[in-house]
């Protein structure tokens, strides 16, 4: 066998890896990174029995009073906790000082990453080909995306009971965070902003609801342990590759 022929095998077969790595960059590209974005809570943001749904609640609700008017427009922000002005904002943005304010999430941050490294998982109605960390965790369907990617999906029910308080409820178009208070009928409310900046008021089962997460410290974890599937099937699509490859010149040889 020729130099030549060993040099052009060679290649075949590391572009067959390069190929496969491609395939599974998400995976990949996130070894070892945390999903939750749940860094060390804010001082008495966990229950005794380690519930941390109504910090999430004294968060959202201290936003009533303070964001007045809804304003969508873009704003470049600063990198990472960037904001736009308290007094305004759009629904996401209650959501997000929310979680900054009480489990120190950032979700500019948190997402901005998980989209550079699953780009072509998150929603591409906007026609984006690049993440634009002032804007993506500003919108609903990103967070939607952000939240089930991380373990915090819960089942859609047409149940009071199942919405405990700081969860966060969506719609394609809408998201926001169910209270601690309720109706007579013992509907819970809603925080959120809709156009006239933060409120609390009723309305949980007024929109169709297509989305449920619920926040906990336990986030689903990307670590090198469920890592070892996808780089494992990745050398083993590439050996399969190469073997066919070397069988087929064999044959024509």
């Amino acid at each position: 066998m020729s130099i030549r022929r060993l040099r052009v095998k060679r290649i075949h077969v590391l572009l067959a890896l390069a190929v496969c790595a491609v395939l599974f960059r998400d995976r990949l590209l996130t070894l070892g990174h945390p999903s939750s974005g749940i860094t060390v809570p804010m001082p008495g943001s966990i229950t005794a029995d380690g519930d941390i749904g109504p910090a999430i609640v004294a968060a959202a609700r201290s936003q009533v009073g303070k964001t007045v008017k809804y304003d969508p427009s873009y704003v470049r922000l600063n990198y990472p906790l960037g904001d736009v002005p308290m007094e305004t904002g759009v629904c996401t943005d209650v959501i997000v000082r929310a979680l900054r304010d009480a489990l120190g999430m950032d979700l500019q941050r948190l997402v901005h990453e998980d989209m550079r490294g699953a780009f072509l998982l998150y929603p591409k109605w906007w026609k984006f080909k690049f993440p634009d960390k002032s804007i993506e965790h500003r919108r609903v369907l990103n967070l939607m995306r952000y939240f089930e990617r991380k373990g915090f999906s819960l089942p859609i029910s047409g149940k009071a009971e199942d919405y405990l308080p700081g969860d966060i409820i969506s719609t394609d178009v809408h998201i926001m965070i169910v209270s601690d208070r309720k109706t007579e009928q013992g509907v819970p409310l809603i925080i959120h902003n809709i156009g006239r900046g933060a409120r609390e008021e009723t309305g949980l089962f007024i929109p169709f609801i297509t989305g449920h997460y619920r926040m906990t410290l336990r986030g689903k974890q990307h670590t090198r342990m469920n890592a070892i599937f996808p780089v494992s099937l990745t050398a083993v699509i590439g050996a399969v590759v190469a073997w066919r490859y070397f069988r087929k010149r064999r044959k024509r040889e």
